[in-house]
């Protein structure tokens, strides 16, 4: 009994640790199986590296969190983040290397220098629109004192840190622009070629003679071509494509035509309320109500025409606008400018920065403003000394304003300069805005008056109905699971009579799919990436379709595929070598050009006063081989060998190269070149990009 115990406990230590390994080996396979996911062993505290500098997880978030707040798409916001903190840490990197810094003093002068970007923010301009350097100084010294870390965070982040940046990039672009040098020997080799010219003989045959069905090109060939051309073929990491195709689940005819009855069933009501903005309120419309009146010329929507011509209280519709069925409700006419100039005083009532004053003090200051302005005192002066609108101090309380800015502007204020006359003097009242309190107006002056129109429009959206969707999406789901790879995806698709699609190649940091449209496309991207060659997607919803796919290529980084090689039209140079070949093995024949035409069945052709400036040789177009070979003095008085140019063989002849006389002196040409070497150095980010090791981990980490 012992013995078999004893094999009882050892067995279960050895189960013991078959499952330990069993666990452990599952861990890393998902950690490490693919390169891929957040596993065990992943390193969750980096998004990734540049040159070895870490761009870290947590920084990361937080600024996708601020960004965020402001409306952005986080699907946008992603990479364009990833880009900006890639470029810093490369260019920090040079600003070390170079030992740039910004001094304090520096940053000062920046945060708190007449172009300070906090000159955007409204606590620090005072009434007439100047920066108030001091309070600014003054709010950042009680932020660093102060234990609000987040928001001393956000200010570092949203401030201090892009002045920095600014700065340091503007003495690196200082120090490259002034390194741009133009040595006496290279304007006099510009001045010699800019005044170079040639005139050649030649022979040249095109290669549309000989037919493109008539020029196999293998497999083996392109790829040899890519290796003989590396250059522009290479790849710094995988890429993916996939064929789809889509089921619609936009609004069909049942959708539209419930939206159209909708809109109809309302019609009778809304034609014959009395209450057009209550019952609006309670039916709900896709266009707002604007208790104001628009000239009729603006009025630019469908059927603008039959509105127009509406009597007061009579409807038109329903219409098509967009996507929403309308029916339009005139609710007035009346004779308005189009234009009026004013000058106002404003003595407000309620102010963020100040005590409120009350309403009683307000009326009885803005009664004495009216008093002196009628009495004859300067309305600057009291402009200056009296009103609350710190925007219009320097136009000395004027203002121009359209009729399309109506209701834009309060209430109260527009009907006064809009419904009254040229010459109006008074004091009005406005509330809840942020201009509320009391006005002494003048209206200066109105042009353009002409007829306008208060139109209300009850509008519902044509929207899917739920089973439209269901029908899409069933349809999407069967297709789905009678595909199987990529033959059975296919064939199911022409049963069907629907285009199989292609994308684009697509990279792991991607977004978007371009052929998708603008709708963010991650989780396809996420899918194409996390699953192998052949695999059938689930339908996904993408607007107002859904999409099924297949992955269709897995393109491994180093040199192009054939077929990515076919896409960048290799087969074409191919193609075109191999009649070059074709031509100058059977046409032409001889050592002279008159030879080679006869042979070829073309005639000799000139070209006179050729030059760099004007590359275009006639009937050839621009080729730089054959431009080349026209300014090569060995060739002078004699025959090229054939030369295989871009869009045909060509023979040719040197009959003379000589100079011309050119306008620029040795200044402007010097400029330039500088002008060319300081755009070429304004371009250095996307080289320094190149040449780094970068790595981005932000697919392991699901973004």
């Amino acid at each position: 009994m012992s013995v078999i115990q004893s094999i009882r406990d050892k067995g279960a230590w050895i189960m013991f640790g078959i499952i330990a390994l069993a666990l452990i080996a599952f861990i890393l396979q998902d950690g490490l199986g693919r390169g891929r996911g957040g596993g065990l062993f992943s390193n969750t505290s980096t998004v990734g590296t540049v040159n070895g500098t870490k761009i870290s997880k947590e920084s990361f978030d937080q600024k996708l969190a601020m960004y965020g707040k402001q409306g952005q798409d986080r699907n946008t916001l992603i990479p364009q983040l990833w880009n900006y903190e890639v470029d810093n840490a490369l260019m920090q990197q040079e600003y070390d290397k170079l030992g740039l810094i910004v001094s304090n003093k520096e940053l000062a002068d920046v945060l708190f220098g007449p172009q300070s970007p906090l000159a955007r923010e409204k606590e620090f301009i005072d009434e007439n629109g100047q920066f108030k350097a001091d309070e600014a100084r003054q709010a950042f010294a009680q932020l660093k004192k102060s234990k609000n870390n987040e928001q001393l965070q956000g200010v570092i982040e949203s401030y201090i840190d892009p002045a920095i940046q600014q700065t340091l990039r503007t003495k690196y672009q200082n120090l490259l622009q002034q390194s741009a040098y133009v040595p006496t020997w290279l304007i006099e080799k510009q001045k010699a070629d800019n005044s170079a010219i040639a005139s050649i003989s030649y022979v040249y045959v095109p290669y549309t003679t000989i037919s493109d069905s008539s020029v196999k090109v293998s497999d083996a060939e392109i790829m040899a071509y890519v290796k003989k051309h590396p250059s522009g073929f290479e790849k710094d990491e995988e890429s993916r494509t996939f064929s789809y195709v889509t089921f619609d689940a936009a609004p069909s005819a049942a959708d539209t035509a419930a939206a159209l009855n909708q809109v109809q069933s309302l019609k009778q009501e809304f034609a014959t309320t009395s209450d057009v903005k209550s019952f609006l309120g309670k039916v709900g419309t896709e266009l707002a109500y604007a208790d104001a009146y628009s000239m009729k010329s603006q009025l630019k929507m469908p059927k603008a025409d039959s509105i127009k011509g509406l009597a007061d209280g009579q409807v038109f519709g329903p219409y098509l606008d967009g996507n929403n069925f309308v029916v339009a409700k005139m609710m007035g006419k009346r004779v308005l400018p189009d234009s009026v100039k004013v000058r106002h005083i404003l003595v407000k009532t309620e102010d963020r920065r100040q005590s409120t004053l009350a309403d009683s003090v307000a009326k009885k200051r803005i009664d004495s403003v009216e008093a002196l302005a009628k009495s004859g005192v300067d309305f600057d002066q009291l402009v200056q000394k009296y009103s609350d609108d710190g925007g219009s101090k320097k136009t000395k309380g004027e203002y121009d304003f359209t009729s399309a800015q109506f209701s834009g502007i309060s209430k109260e204020f527009a009907e006064t300069i809009f419904y009254g006359k040229a010459g109006d003097k008074k004091v009005v009242k406005v509330e809840n805005d942020a201009y509320a309190g009391y006005h002494y107006i003048e209206v200066i002056s109105q042009k353009a008056v002409g007829e306008a129109v208060k139109v209300a429009y009850l509008a519902k959206p044509i929207t899917t109905s739920n089973e439209t969707v269901s029908t899409a999406s069933t349809a999407a789901l069967q297709f789905a699971a009678n595909a199987k790879n990529r033959q059975q995806f296919e064939d199911n698709a022409k049963k069907l009579g629907k285009q199989v699609l292609l994308s684009q190649d697509i990279k792991e940091g991607d977004y978007t799919v371009p052929s998708l449209g603008q709708t963010p496309s991650r989780p396809i991207v996420r899918w194409l990436f996390e699953n192998k060659l052949g695999t059938v997607s689930e339908p996904t919803e993408l607007g107002d379709k859904y999409i099924v796919s297949i992955i269709t290529a897995v393109n491994e980084k180093g040199l192009a595929t054939v077929g990515e090689a076919r896409a960048k039209g290799v087969e074409s140079f191919v193609r075109n070598e191999k009649k070059a070949k074709q031509i100058i093995d059977s046409k032409f024949k001889g050592n002279t050009l008159e030879a080679y035409a006869s042979s070829a069945g073309v005639t000799v052709q000139k070209a006179d006063s050729l030059s760099y400036n004007n590359p275009s040789i006639p009937v050839i177009g621009y080729d730089t081989k054959v431009l080349g070979a026209s300014f090569n003095k060995e060739l002078q008085g004699k025959v090229s060998e054939p030369i295989a140019g871009n869009s045909g063989v060509v023979a040719l002849k040197v009959e003379s190269i000589g100079a011309k006389s050119i306008a620029m002196d040795d200044e402007s040409i010097r400029q330039n070149i500088l002008q060319t070497q300081r755009q070429a150095i304004g371009r250095g980010s996307n080289a320094l990009r190149q040449a780094a090791v970068i790595k981005d981990y932000r697919f392991k980490l699901m973004y």
